[in-house]
């Protein structure tokens, strides 16, 4: 293949030196000169061609692999370039360095939004969860049908704020994954316990089955891929139950009876913005939630995807198989 390569990148180069020893072999002919000279010219001409030839393609062959080795490592540095051959090379090669140099420039641009982005939305995100915790103190002293009526609605409300700080820190780097070994029971129970009042609002059966495995993740983003399973499940379950459990692989497994979705909007719910049939229905729905899931499985090495029948409900799969993650003991 790379010597194909070289006879493509050096074809003009053969053919002017083909050109020039058919052009002095017609001289050479013309003028009657003796065969056996003209041969011996042509025999030199053939062996000097063919070592300058092997020269310049082990010349080519090692600048070829510089690039190749220089390409893996582009995101770095551009010290792996080779030195230019001429001056049209170099310019080339200045105007790599500059894009390269404009670009480091626009990432380190983008870091620092992104790190104020997530710093006023972490600051955001305790204000306004002072206001919330007062106004849950208020409605949990009064027993009255509008408190009991408020209490979901200031549920989603935290739900949404935890939502939109975690949106943010989704577009960061992985420098805030604590990767270790953890109990699965122990963070699926953190979630469940969170959306235990909406189960009893909605009287819903839970059947949580054992899960006393260890996985290899990211307690915190895990959790909150779970919650946002389980927001789905108990929003679109009108009625019977929701359940736990965990198949070989390991993997964690959330159905429920509810809704379903449509075959039409199945391989689309882990988009973002999409809502489906479903939520068009309901008109608060915003499409975010399996997104964010998604998108925190993702950061783990961990996959997911969904089954459905309308009107039968819906089975969610986590992944928890181990990937190429980095693990701090």
């Amino acid at each position: 293949m790379m010597l194909v390569d070289y006879a493509k990148a050096r074809w003009r180069i053969a053919a002017l030196i083909v050109l020039w020893g058919l052009t002095g072999g017609a001289v050479f002919w013309l003028y009657d000169l003796p065969g056996e000279p003209i041969l011996y010219a042509i025999g030199l001409w053939a062996l000097s061609a063919l070592a300058l030839g092997a020269a310049d393609f082990l010349r080519w062959r090692g600048r070829r692999r510089a690039l190749t080795a220089q390409l893996k490592a582009i995101d770095v540095s551009l010290d792996g370039l080779p030195a230019p051959d001429n001056g049209i090379e170099a310019d080339y090669q200045t105007l790599l360095r500059a894009a390269f140099a404009r670009n480091a420039a626009l990432d380190e641009a983008n870091d620092r939004a992104r790190a104020e982005l997530e710093e006023y939305y972490t600051l955001w995100t305790h204000q306004i969860k002072t206001p919330i915790a007062a106004m849950r103190l208020m409605l949990q002293s009064d027993d009255g049908a509008l408190a009991r009526s408020l209490e979901p609605e200031l549920f989603r409300v935290e739900r949404y704020v935890d939502m939109a700080l975690n949106y943010a820190r989704l577009g960061g780097d992985a420098s805030d994954l604590a990767v270790r070994r953890c109990g699965l029971d122990a963070v699926v129970r953190q979630a469940v316990r969170k959306f235990a009042p909406l189960f009893i609002r909605k009287k819903l059966t839970l059947n949580l089955e054992p899960l006393d495995l260890q996985v290899l993740t990211d307690e915190k983003w895990l959790g909150f891929a779970v919650e946002q399973v389980l927001s789905n499940a108990v929003k679109y379950t009108p009625a019977g139950a929701v359940t736990i459990r965990a198949e070989a692989g390991p993997v964690l497994v959330i159905e429920d009876t509810g809704i379903g979705i449509a075959p039409q909007d199945l391989p689309r719910v882990f988009e973002r913005s999409f809502t489906g049939l479903n939520g068009r229905a309901d008109r608060q729905a915003t499409g975010i939630g399996l997104y964010l899931a998604k998108r925190a499985l993702e950061r783990l090495g961990h996959g997911i995807r969904a089954e459905s029948e309308v009107g039968a409900g819906t089975r969610v799969y986590i992944d928890l198989r181990e990937a190429a993650v980095d693990v701090r003991e």
